[in-house]
């Protein structure tokens, strides 16, 4: 029997997959992302760094009103690209 969590970290996983046939490969969109925040903020910005912002806003909606599903749904997706994307670039610097 599946747990709420358990239920919920699968809910998880179909929405990383939906997004990702909608909008593509998660790390790229973030790279395409820091790139733009570079230009606007003037200074480098990293895919990971992308993703901590976007897990804050996240946080932060979830602080105004800690039951909105969508929000809980993306930190946990957010979380799990952090993870993705900080083992792929210490794995490349090996």
């Amino acid at each position: 029997m599946s747990t709420p969590a358990a239920m919920f970290l699968k809910h998880v996983g179909n929405v990383i997959a939906e997004r990702s046939a909608q909008y593509g490969d998660a790390a790229g969109n973030m790279a395409a992302i820091a790139a733009r925040w570079s230009a606007t903020l003037g200074r480098e910005v990293t895919p990971a760094q992308v993703v901590l912002c976007l897990l804050d806003l996240k946080l932060a909606r979830l602080a105004h009103d800690p039951t909105h599903e969508d929000s809980a749904v993306d930190v946990c997706g957010y979380a799990a690209l952090l993870r993705e994307l900080t083992e792929t670039s210490s794995t490349e610097g090996r």
